[in-house]
């Protein structure tokens, strides 16, 4: 099994790419996002230490961690942020190790996918077999932003701002996959990338 770490800037169409090794190949794929969002739930590892920081009236009717009332008590005190990341990011990566694991014991996964943005900054180059950059060319991403997710450049600058450089994510990564032109293109790339590691598509 061939643990892979898909990373890139805002519009670069990560999502995209693995919808398409979803669809053709025997893969796990996990984002980091979701994976969050999952472990933030009651009962589940983040649940009581995010309510014991940021008190039960973050909490919706059915006693789940309500997203819009946490963010607005991260942004009335900035120094929650770090706090609420010190829960979860540790947590993300023993889930991830957790299905690594799993995934590995089972003996029919081929490739194993973990999505995140921060990918690098968090440390996974230890935990991956390789990183990839999905990268795209920074007015291919902006007109992209502004047509599906209606942002604006004052919106898109402020996200590009945080993230790392292109040159950082290159320095960092083992293969650069362009998707700034068809996706057709794209999809024929992945294939020959692939084409090494995995016998069923």
């Amino acid at each position: 099994m061939r643990v892979i770490g898909i990373t890139g800037g805002v519009g670069a169409g990560k999502s995209e790419v693995l919808a398409f090794i979803r669809k053709h190949y025997k893969a796990e794929i996990y984002l980091a996002d979701e994976v969050a969002n999952e472990i933030k739930k009651k009962g589940q590892r983040c649940f009581e230490e995010l309510v014991d920081l940021l008190g039960t009236d973050c909490l919706d009717e059915n006693g789940e961690i309500d997203k819009p009332k946490m963010a607005a008590k991260i942004f009335a005190d900035s120094s929650l942020l770090e706090k609420v990341n010190d829960i979860v990011h540790p947590a993300v990566r023993v889930y991830l190790l957790d299905k690594i694991d799993k995934a590995r014991e089972n003996g029919e996964c081929e490739l194993f996918f973990i999505e995140a943005a921060l990918l690098i900054e968090a440390g996974y180059k230890s935990v991956v077999d390789e990183m990839w950059y999905v990268y795209a060319r920074e007015d291919v991403r902006r007109k992209r932003l502004k047509a599906a997710r209606g942002y604006s450049d004052e919106k898109i600058d402020n996200i590009v701002s945080c993230q790392l450089s292109e040159d950082e994510f290159r320095d960092n990564c083992d293969f650069v996959l362009d998707n700034s032109g068809d996706f057709s293109d794209t999809a024929n790339k992945i294939v020959k990338k692939l084409e090494a590691l995995s016998w069923q598509q």
